[in-house]
């Protein structure tokens, strides 16, 4: 197996002088080195062939025992230094002071075909970050990361992505909904990769800490390896670099809202720096359109990560960064210009990817009150998001209201709920809907197709990874496989696959792990 390693980020920058692992308070260094937990006895269970790809090696090299135990944290790569990397952050709006990766271990950065990629192993061991946590990852969290990542790439969202999945042989004491219920579950670590793993935290630690020199050191850093278009370090290009941020986060909360996936816990050190999806932890998939639904217990109260509010949450995270970065640029009015921008930019974007879910290529002003009046009939009664987006793109517009809605009369969950008024305002919407229609240039097929790039036909629900964790914990992997390779292409219709092509089954409502997650999930 060969990686072409070219380790920056722990060759680069300040180091913690202590070595043990021992948790405590980690000051004047990016990260900490570390040795991950050699474990019982590791099993590969999937890999991702486009990653492997990605990195330069081959199925292959997957199969090797070199492979299992460098990925499974039981050897280490030759001329490498595994690390864990320091970061604070705001967790549900409250500084939380150093945080860091508690159950991360960075094994290596790679490059190939110019591409940089760090390599990064989740549940292999405690860190000085762990706190009062073991380090460890357990087989469902693990393969709902895996798959969702993958996922995620495959829809056109930027995330981070996934290498492997493996069982680590251990078992692993977890309390899953934080009941008082604790249990063993089965071990499993996942490498997850991207081309960097620096998050909002990393540059909030230092700041809160008025550590304004590695601040400054991790912020040139930044740019020159992953921005570096900007230019050389100086104020306007601290100014240009938070500008270029706020645009990445703007363009992965709009693909969020645009195929339904709700982060769950947007607390800023689960904020990518480069605009990735990083942590798939309580995340969740709208069932039924609801800009109030969370997938995550621990927000249920207060719901501030739910899907209709991640937008805001986005521009609250970057105001936090904003004020990290501020000791270098000390220009309150133009850190304050690129946030407003954020604002105006985000409902003119949000706008234009609507009206692509429509199949609306004409800018009217009057769309703008047509895409609020079909969410507000979404939510009179309990409508599946992704399966009405996608069933739309069926609907000609010389077709008559009541035809629109017998296309779609799958979509609703309730539907014995559609009657009276609840029918009267979806004829209402779809007369108007046939009426803008008719204003398009574009033929019928055309539009459905483009329709069909940006409305799924599959997305990982909840109920569909909870069936391949149940199946897993019993040993057999072929449903992990299975939702693998669908989700690859979630756009094509695969008719084979079609029995994934519907709305949450009723068993799925309120069972554990389909529907509210803990952040242990």
């Amino acid at each position: 197996m060969q990686l072409n390693i070219k380790d920056k980020f722990n060759t680069q920058l300040p180091a913690d002088t202590a070595t043990e692992h021992s948790r405590r308070q980690v000051t004047g260094a990016c990260f900490s080195y570390v040795t991950p937990k050699r474990t019982k006895k590791p099993e590969l269970i999937h890999t991702s062939k486009e990653m492997l790809d990605e990195l330069g090696l081959t199925i292959t090299d997957s199969k090797n025992d070199v492979f299992l135990k460098a990925f499974t944290g039981n050897s280490i790569l030759p001329n490498t230094k595994p690390y864990a990397m320091c970061y604070g952050g705001h967790q549900f709006g409250n500084w939380a002071g150093q945080l860091g990766d508690g159950r991360a271990i960075n094994l290596c950065e790679v490059e190939h075909n110019n591409k940089n990629w760090a390599l990064q192993l989740k549940g292999a061991g405690e860190t000085p970050y762990s706190r009062t946590a073991d380090g460890l990852a357990v087989l469902r969290s693990s393969i709902r990361e895996y798959l969702c990542s993958e996922a995620m790439y495959h829809l056109g969202v930027p995330t981070t992505r996934a290498l492997s999945l493996a069982l680590s042989g251990d078992r692993v004491l977890r309390d899953v909904m934080y009941n008082g219920n604790p249990a063993y579950e089965k071990g499993a670590i996942v490498c997850r990769a991207a081309e960097s793993f620096l998050r909002f935290g990393n540059y909030q630690i230092f700041a809160a800490r008025q550590d304004l020199k590695n601040l400054k050191k991790l912020v040139d850093y930044t740019i020159k390896h992953h921005f570096s278009h900007l230019g050389q370090p100086s104020k306007e290009t601290y100014v240009a670099f938070f500008g270029d941020v706020a645009n990445r986060t703007l363009k992965m909360i709009i693909h969020w809202q645009r195929v339904g996936f709700v982060h769950g816990v947007m607390n800023t050190d689960n904020m990518s720096i480069l605009g990735l999806t990083i942590d798939y932890g309580p995340y969740g998939w709208l069932e039924g359109f609801d800009f109030g639904w969370t997938p995550n217990t621990t927000d249920r109260q207060y719901k501030r990560y739910r899907y209709g509010n991640q937008p805001n949450i986005g521009l609250w995270n970057l105001l936090q960064l904003a004020n990290a970065l501020y000791p270098l640029i000390e220009d309150a009015p133009t850190l304050e210009a690129i946030l407003n921008d954020y604002k105006t930019n985000f409902d003119r974007a949000s706008l234009k990817m609507m009206r692509s879910k429509l199949g609306l290529t004409l800018e009217l002003d009057t769309d703008k009150t047509l895409i609020q009046e079909l969410e507000d009939v979404l939510q009179l009664t309990e409508t599946d998001m992704t399966i009405f987006f996608r069933k739309l793109g069926d609907f000609n517009s010389n077709e008559t209201p009541e035809n629109g809605l017998q296309g779609i009369h799958d979509v609703f969950y309730k539907p014995e709920q559609v009657s009276g008024k609840i029918k009267e305002q979806w004829h209402i919407w779809f007369k108007k809907y046939a009426d803008r229609l008719q204003k398009e240039t574009i033929v019928f097929n055309e539009r459905k197709q483009q329709m069909h790039r940006v409305n799924p036909k599959y997305v990982l629900r909840n109920y569909m990874a909870q069936l391949a964790i149940d199946k897993a914990d019993e040993g057999d992997y072929t449903l992990i496989d299975e939702l693998y390779q669908l989700l690859k292409k979630p756009y094509d219709e695969q008719p084979e696959y079609n029995k994934w092509f519907t709305k949450r089954p009723e068993w799925a409502r309120h069972k554990v792990g389909c529907s509210m997650l803990s952040c242990s999930s």
